[in-house]
Formats: C-alpha cells, sequence, structure tokens
C-alpha cells in the first residue's frame, strides 16, 4: 500500500460560487488540480461547505467531462449511449459493482502487459500483444454491457438468448486469461 492510499482523503469544500477549496493546502484549487490528485492514487472527498452533502460523484463527473471535451477522449459514444440508457433501468444496484469490477481487470491486464514489456519482450511482439489484449478487454467490455441492454438489437451482446450471452462473456474471459497467463510464462 502506497504512503497517499494510507492517508486520511483529502477534505474539498465547494462553496455556492463553485470554487473548491483545498482544507488540506488551504488553497482553493481547480479540478485539474483534483484531476492530478486522483493520477496520483490520493483520496479527496469533495462537500458541500453549506450542507456538508457528499459531491465526489459529480466532482468526479465533472472531471471525466472536461477531460473528454479536450482533444483525447478516452470513452467511445456508443459505451456512453449504454451507459445512459441503463439509467431508470432498475439497474444502479447490478452497474456499479460491475464496472468497478471491469475497471480492476482492465488495470490489472495493463500492468501485466507493462511488466511483459519491461522483461525484455521483443518490440514488435510487445506491441503486437499489447494491441491484442487491448482489442480483446474493449471487446469484453463491449460484451458486457450489451448484456444490460437485452433488447437493443444489432448490438454487440443484445438480444438473443442470455445463456449464449454469459457463455461468449465466460469463454472471452478464459481466452483472456490464458492470454495473461502465457504472457506470465514468459
Amino acid at each position: 500500500m502506497t504512503e497517499s492510499a494510507k492517508e486520511a482523503p483529502v477534505v474539498i469544500k465547494k462553496y455556492a460560487n463553485r470554487r473548491l477549496y483545498n482544507t488540506e493546502t488551504s488553497s482553493y484549487v481547480t479540478l485539474d488540480h483534483l484531476a492530478r490528485l486522483v493520477k496520483e492514487g490520493r483520496e479527496f472527498v469533495v462537500r458541500d461547505a453549506k450542507t456538508g452533502e457528499d459531491l465526489t460523484r459529480a466532482v468526479l463527473t465533472q472531471i471525466i467531462f472536461e477531460q473528454e471535451g479536450k482533444e483525447e477522449t478516452l470513452l467511445p459514444v456508443s459505451f456512453l449511449r449504454h451507459l445512459i440508457s441503463l439509467y431508470g433501468e432498475g439497474m444502479h444496484t447490478m452497474v456499479p459493482g460491475f464496472l468497478q469490477v471491469s475497471m480492476e481487470g482492465f488495470m490489472r491486464n495493463q500492468e501485466k502487459m507493462r511488466d511483459a514489456v519491461q522483461s525484455s519482450l521483443g518490440a514488435n511482439q510487445a506491441l503486437a500483444a499489447f494491441d491484442e489484449m487491448t482489442r480483446q478487454n474493449l471487446d469484453l467490455f463491449e460484451t458486457a454491457m450489451g448484456m444490460f441492454t437485452p433488447f437493443a438489437a444489432g448490438t454487440k451482446g443484445g438480444g438473443g438468448d442470455p445463456a449464449k450471452r454469459k457463455a461468449d462473456l465466460q469463454q472471452r474471459i478464459a481466452a483472456l486469461q490464458a492470454e495473461l497467463d502465457a504472457l506470465d510464462k514468459r
């Protein structure tokens, strides 16, 4: 566990004028500053200065919104559409956990790829393996998201037999795990 992970979360107060105040440094901060804290692995909570209401989720979403507005985007339009379609569908108890597990798996895969590249795989082999794993991660995520929208015709994973979709997802996970295991053996 890193030093910053052991520390208590930084408390950020959000005022009615939309200014953000870092109580640890006693200074006003920007969303870019909070994005840097996230990248550094530093935990923080955002509270309404007047009511004490937790605004962390809204501020993190605002950071994502600003990042997506820049030149380098991360979230495909189809993913955003799927995500929006899930609101109000009674999926609020299931989707967050699924997305958390999926992202953790994705991060583990990325870390294994970094380790494989650093352990002297040939540059071309490493890049090809990285590209393939990235494609598989995206396919897996798209298929999994399709499972949450069973009436979305024409999308990967949408429509059709739920058991078949589940079996397909399990098969993809097994193939991805086999590829990771092969990389670990190198």
